[in-house]
């Protein structure tokens, strides 16, 4: 059963979103404050969290960044706040998605639907194969035709991020912030020689990767496949 924890200061919308998600199976935690988000989150780790950015006390945005310290879970922002910086300031803090108020009930659903399907990984996408290497994500494992490859946790890291979103540019502060944290924002250099070292451990030609691929100024992607 997944669990969902909503937060959200209007207790009308706590109640609506509680009844609907429980009527759908799901298991649901309940906060009006960002202070309570953060506390309910440490403590029953949820499995998605539907947050309003307006709230009282800390402010949404600085809860994501509050849940980013410690944790990868998929972030749904339900908000009033329509304006495009405030969903790139969400985005760029560390949320998966933005839902604007007023909303249908359907698709919030469909948008938790696709984050439930981003915690774990089908039968069918546990391993990403290429034609160097394959990556088993379940089993945390990378492997060549001559072996399995030894990967540090922040290599593996780096790596787990990337293949998950294939062919999805993911940008340097993302990487920045789900690796290091929020502290480390900066610290670019960070990703240059980690990314060095994947592509030495994985890319038949590091100097020219396949499957790592930099867009200078923006961030990496991965590429499964040959362009």
């Amino acid at each position: 059963m997944t669990r969902v924890l909503v937060v959200d200061d209007e207790p009308q919308i706590l109640r609506g979103l509680g009844t609907n998600l429980r009527a759908r199976g799901y298991e649901v935690e309940m906060a009006l404050d960002g202070e309570q988000a953060l506390e309910i989150a440490a403590r029953e780790r949820p499995d998605v969290v539907i947050l309003d950015l307006g709230l009282p006390g800390i402010d949404g945005v600085d809860v994501i960044r509050g849940l980013r310290v410690w944790t990868r879970i998929p972030i749904i922002v339900l908000s009033a706040r329509d304006q495009e910086r405030d969903k790139v300031q969400a985005l760029d803090a560390g949320a998966d998605d933005y839902v604007s108020k007023p909303f249908g009930m359907d698709e919030l659903l469909a948008r938790l639907r696709a984050a439930e399907r981003r915690l774990t990984p089908g039968p069918g996408e546990a391993v990403v194969n290429t034609d160097d290497f394959s990556v088993d994500l379940a089993a945390k494992r990378v492997s060549t035709p001559d072996g399995d490859v030894r990967l540090t946790p922040t290599e593996w890291h780096l790596v787990e991020i990337l293949v998950r979103n294939p062919g999805r540019l993911v940008s340097q502060r993302q990487l920045l912030q789900e690796v290091w944290g929020p502290r480390y924002l900066e610290e670019t250099n960070y990703l240059r020689v980690y990314m060095a070292q994947i592509r030495r451990k994985l890319e038949p030609d590091p100097a020219r990767p396949r499957h790592f691929i930099t867009e200078p100024g923006m961030g990496y992607r991965f590429e499964p496949k040959e362009s």
